[in-house]
């Protein structure tokens, strides 16, 4: 799957990601999973994308965001954005689709192979995009749970689907103290 001669980007939807390892039961240890993707082939970049409340700095996020800026990772956040629905609900809104997109894009001239870690099915049309550009495109993400927490045809289009709970023992908190 993975070629020690390529070189890999890591695209991390950082929401998407920690809902799938929450019902699966482990928290990430961000740098055993960029341990792990190293050995695998040559780390160009990893991104980690996420949303962030203005007026929450001290939620608990932050701290991650911070770890994860000053330790191998580009954080690409932006604020969330209170809307107002048709019948006066008041909802939070933070997707990074778009932010994640245009970075997959841009990478994909020098990049060999991306990995996208998220199971959202807006993703498709990118992978089938990249996949044109040249690129090898692994999505990580669950099937383990139910309901399955990827798109069935975000995975139908992945050159590879890597299941998230197969990496459990490499990139899991269990053991370890780090971020």
């Amino acid at each position: 799957m993975f070629d020690q001669r390529e070189k890999i980007a890591l695209l991390i939807d950082g929401a998407n990601l920690f809902a799938a390892s929450k019902a699966l039961g482990f928290d990430i240890d961000y740098r055993k999973l960029l341990q792990a993707f190293r050995k695998r082939a040559y780390l160009l970049r990893a991104n980690y994308y996420s949303a962030l409340v203005e007026d929450q700095e001290t939620a608990t996020i932050r701290p991650l965001i911070d770890w994860l800026d000053y330790n191998g990772y580009q954080v690409v956040t932006k604020p969330v954005k209170e809307i107002t629905d048709s019948l006066g609900r008041r909802k939070v809104k933070g997707n990074m689709d778009v932010e994640l997109a245009i970075d997959a894009i841009e990478i994909s001239e020098t990049a060999d192979h991306l990995v996208i870690f998220s199971g959202d099915g807006n993703f498709t049309n990118l992978v089938a995009a990249l996949q044109r550009k040249g690129c090898k495109v692994s999505v990580v993400s669950t099937m383990a749970t139910r309901p399955p927490m990827i798109s069935d045809a975000l995975r139908r289009e992945a050159d590879h689907f890597i299941e998230l709970d197969r990496l459990r023992g490499e990139i899991s908190r269990e053991h370890s103290d780090s971020a």
